[in-house]
């Protein structure tokens, strides 16, 4: 069964456990795959990024992203929109960066699940 043809109210638990803590990352702000999965206490970066990947289109899917910063591979522009239009902390890329597509600035843009501004600890 395709990811299109499944009921909205069919999503495997795990997923929608996911795109919950997705949804609940605030603009500007990023989590890492491992960062959601601590946050959920199961699974690992490899299960959240394949959630994301089903199913993160019906979540704040540019929120959720590599350690390293690294934006998405084929969704660079569309999530570039996303982090200027949030004012997500960007690293500009340097000359011999392929692309010189941007990174997210993860010592600050990063979020640790808290009520406050301050980054992950």
């Amino acid at each position: 069964m395709s990811e299109e043809s499944l009921p909205a109210d069919a999503l495997p638990e795990y997923a929608e456990r996911v795109l919950e803590v997705a949804d609940l990352i605030p603009p500007g702000r990023v989590m890492t795959y491992g960062d959601v999965a601590e946050w959920l206490g199961e699974g690992g970066p490899r299960q959240v990024g394949r959630v994301m990947a089903l199913y993160g289109g019906a979540a704040a899917w540019w929120r959720v992203v590599r350690a390293d910063g690294v934006l998405l591979p084929g969704h660079e522009l569309r999530a570039l929109d996303h982090y200027r239009a949030e004012a997500t902390p960007l690293r500009e890329a340097g000359r011999a960066t392929e692309g010189h597509v941007p990174r997210v600035d993860m010592r600050r843009a990063r979020w640790d699940g808290g009520g406050g501004a301050e980054g992950h600890t």
